[in-house]
This record gives C-alpha cells, sequence and structure tokens, in this order.
C-alpha cells in the first residue's frame, strides 16, 4: 500500500466552496422549514419553492448526500439536525448566521487576496462607503437580521455560560453589546436571584425589550443604551463581551477591558468569549477563519487567543485570569479584578 499522499483533502477544501453554497442556498429559500412542515417529493419541492426542473433533483439529492437530508420512496425530509436548528418556526434556528453569510458573506469572501495584500475590508465600506455598523445600524431590516444572526451564533455558549460559570457568588450582570439580549436572557433563566443590564445602542432598545418580554425576565433584566467607547459602562458584579472584542483593533480592544475593569467592583468578574483561538493557533480553526472574517469586515479587527486576552486583563489590573472551553469552537476568558 503506498504511503504517497492524495491530493483529496485539498479538491474538497479547495472547492469546498460548492457545497457551502448548495447549503446557503437551501437556507435562504426556506427549504428546511418547509419540509419541517411537510415532507414531499420532487415535484412538489419544486412546485413549493419554484425550483426549475434542470437543476432540482441534483440540488436536493446534493443535499441527501451531504447528510442535511434524508429520501425516503422519492420523498424528502429533513436529517434531525437541520429539522432541529434551519426550521425558522423553532427557537433553536440557527439559521440567521447563514442567510447573512449568503445574502453578505459569501460574496465577500470572494475577495480575501485582495484583503490579505492590503489589509483593508472587504465589505460594504469598500471604496469609502459607510462602516459596517453605520450601515447596519441605518435599517431595521437589516439590524434585525444581524441580531438574529448574532443569537443563532451565540446561543451554544450563551447557555454554557449560563449553566458553568460560578453565578452564585454575584447579584448583577451587564451584557455589554448586548445586541437581541440573548446571552443575558440565558443568564438571567438559569440564575433567578440575578438582576441584568442589557447594554447597547439605543436603536437596538425595542428589539432587546421583545426578546425579554418573550422570555418573561421584565423584572429582571432591563435595557440601558450607550455607547460602549463613549459612555461608561453600567456598574455590576459581572461584565461579559460576547463577540464584542474581535470587531476592534489592539488599542481599542484594551480600552474596552479597561473600562469594565473601572466598571467592576473588588472581586467582581469580567467575562470574554469568542471563538478563542488556540494558544498554538494550531486547531481552533473557526477561530482562525472568523479572524479573516473580521479582516473582511472590520478596519482593525482580530480574533486572539486566550493568553493574548489574559494579558490585556493582567494589564488592565486582573489579578486573576483563566480560560475555560465552553462549546465547539467557543471559549470563554474571565478575570477577577
Amino acid at each position: 500500500m503506498s504511503d504517497q499522499p492524495t491530493p483529496d483533502r485539498i479538491m474538497q477544501v479547495g472547492l469546498g466552496f460548492w457545497g457551502s453554497k448548495v447549503l446557503l442556498s437551501a437556507v435562504e429559500i426556506g427549504l428546511f422549514t418547509e419540509l419541517a412542515e411537510e415532507p414531499d417529493n420532487l415535484q412538489g419541492l419544486q412546485r413549493r419553492l419554484e425550483l426549475h426542473p434542470r437543476s432540482a433533483r441534483d440540488f436536493l439529492d446534493a443535499l441527501v448526500a451531504m447528510g442535511f437530508l434524508n429520501r425516503d420512496g422519492g420523498v424528502y425530509r429533513n436529517a434531525p439536525e437541520t429539522d432541529l436548528y434551519l426550521d425558522k418556526n423553532k427557537p433553536s434556528y440557527v439559521g440567521g448566521m447563514l442567510e447573512m453569510a449568503s445574502h453578505r458573506l459569501f460574496g465577500f469572501w470572494s475577495h480575501l487576496t485582495e484583503a490579505l495584500r492590503t489589509g483593508q475590508p472587504q465589505c460594504e465600506t469598500k471604496g469609502g462607503g459607510a462602516s459596517f455598523f453605520e450601515t447596519l445600524y441605518s435599517s431595521e431590516e437589516r439590524l434585525r437580521g444581524f441580531l438574529s444572526a448574532m443569537t443563532g451564533l451565540s446561543s451554544p455558549a450563551n447557555h454554557a455560560i449560563a449553566a458553568h460559570f460560578d453565578w452564585k457568588e454575584y447579584k448583577s450582570y451587564v451584557d455589554v453589546g448586548t445586541a437581541q439580549g440573548d446571552l443575558a436572557v440565558q443568564v438571567g433563566l438559569a440564575n433567578e436571584h440575578l438582576s441584568g443590564i442589557g447594554f447597547d445602542l439605543p436603536v437596538v432598545e425595542p428589539i432587546f425589550n421583545e426578546y425579554v418580554r418573550q422570555h418573561g425576565l421584565v423584572d429582571r433584566l432591563r435595557f440601558q443604551a450607550g455607547d460602549f467607547f463613549r459612555d461608561p459602562l453600567p456598574k455590576a458584579d459581572v461584565i461579559m463581551m460576547g463577540h464584542i472584542l474581535h470587531d476592534w483593533d489592539l488599542d481599542e480592544k484594551k480600552t474596552l477591558i479597561g473600562k469594565a475593569f473601572d466598571a467592576l467592583p473588588d472581586g467582581g468578574a469580567m467575562i470574554v468569549y469568542e471563538s478563542i483561538i488556540d494558544d498554538e493557533r494550531r486547531e481552533n480553526v473557526f477561530g482562525l477563519l472568523m479572524s479573516l472574517n473580521m479582516l473582511i469586515e472590520t478596519s482593525g479587527g482580530f480574533d486572539y487567543t486566550g493568553e493574548d486576552c489574559s494579558e490585556w486583563m493582567r494589564e488592565a489590573g486582573f489579578c486573576q485570569t483563566h480560560v475555560d472551553h465552553l462549546v465547539g469552537p467557543d471559549s470563554m476568558v474571565i478575570g477577577i479584578k
């Protein structure tokens, strides 16, 4: 048997965008939501989803071959994971991030080579347009879609933080850059003794309040409007930043950590979580690719290792730091004042 390497993995990764776009298009047209309502055959799905007969069979069978659909006797139905996570009518839906990837990121990433050579973002800001966040926050529809995407991306880690951090020592918390509010909500649901604040720009408030009402936490969780660079952070026993620091350059990261330190009492904790890159920078592929996504999306953002973040926390004055794995590629860095 020959030990000579084969090109299989090279071709699989190099042409990986084929399979990626098949899945993204399936989410975009609502295939999994339709099948959750009623499994159907080829002709039925062509009609329901307005698919052209030339491509429909290959499209659906590609999803079968990739394990996202099952087919039995000519009838297509969702696989267990797509039925749970890609049906828009289920609270476990994580497709918001994939919708954004299909609508925005897929095209922007085609300019990665240019970004690698110029260090410049390749999103809406390219050519001197409005910044990503200015563009995002200027439209309620676009903002709602983004915040929903962030909830889908963050939900498993939010549940892990709510369950596994030692909350019994604390009474209050602030979720900085709270977005839709899922992290703040999950912490509140899992810890009835806590009261919390979601801190974000004013335009987010109605979306946050709606989400909090849906989860029955209006008596313990409220919104506070502000800009985390311009305004002091609300004071609390625990300050959390989830998928926030990686949007910003090094000086801005350190500024936000310093502001969190100032807002905490002695013994208070800061929780930072993202797809933290492993210290050896060899294993967390998603974290490294997310950092390249920050190149595409922002003017200075990047992802980082747990030791990087711990060093910035110690520089700000935190006396203890440690890194805990959450789920999948996500970990949290905890600093104690």
